[in-house]
């Protein structure tokens, strides 16, 4: 698989020759949707609570009585029943969102995204990326320059310069390779790499 090299004004200077295993690998929805899914639920801190009947404060004085009211028995004001009261069954803030996901199917579905994204012709390839300072405004004309508004960024290394300059920019995001995750892939229009990142996806994920 070829993969397209640009220069720091967008064009395209030369072709990388990339692995099949990582950059040709078919197009398998059921799959990526998994691992988006999984990753998010795995992000979940799971610290909501509610309560129950019994942890709600509310008097526990009988609103009326039995009989007589023409209204409906009730017990108490902390009924689930009641607009205010406990629920039937409460979430615990010990709730564990996790989902299983096997390394083989997680690589698979990672290949399956870089593939997607080489064939939509929304991934590209640099020789390198650094900026001389730590300035948002030289890594955001370095690339817009590149012709990029919206960006995700991944490095083998990732330059502090880099790192500094790039915080304040809400549309781009720079990661190092074995920060990158399957939402981020999906969720930013272009991705760029630097030469050393494919080769450590080679190593990591082929």
């Amino acid at each position: 698989m070829e993969l397209k090299v640009i220069n720091e004004q967008g064009l395209e200077a030369s072709k990388l020759q990339a692995s099949d295993l990582l950059f040709g690998r078919d197009y398998n929805e059921a799959l990526i949707h998994q691992i988006v899914v999984a990753y998010q639920a795995n992000a979940r801190s799971g610290n909501r609570a509610q309560k129950d009947r019994e942890q709600v404060k509310h008097t526990t004085k009988k609103p009326w009585r039995q009989k007589g009211t023409g209204r409906a028995r009730a017990g108490m004001s902390s009924s689930p029943l009641w607009r205010g009261g406990g629920r039937i069954f409460p979430n615990s803030p010990d709730e564990n969102f996790s989902q299983k996901l096997n390394k083989k199917m997680y690589r698979a579905g990672m290949a399956s995204i870089l593939s997607q994204l080489a064939r939509e012709d929304r991934l590209a390839v640099v020789d390198s990326l650094a900026v001389d300072a730590p300035k948002t405004k030289l890594f955001a004309q370095k690339i817009k320059g590149m012709g990029y508004e919206s960006v995700l960024v991944i490095t083998d290394n990732l330059d502090e310069n880099v790192f500094l300059a790039s915080r304040n920019l809400p549309n781009v995001l720079v990661l190092e390779v074995n920060e990158a995750d399957p939402v981020s892939l999906v969720r930013f229009p272009k991705v760029l790499m630097t030469k050393s990142a494919v080769a450590k996806f080679e190593e990591i994920l082929g």
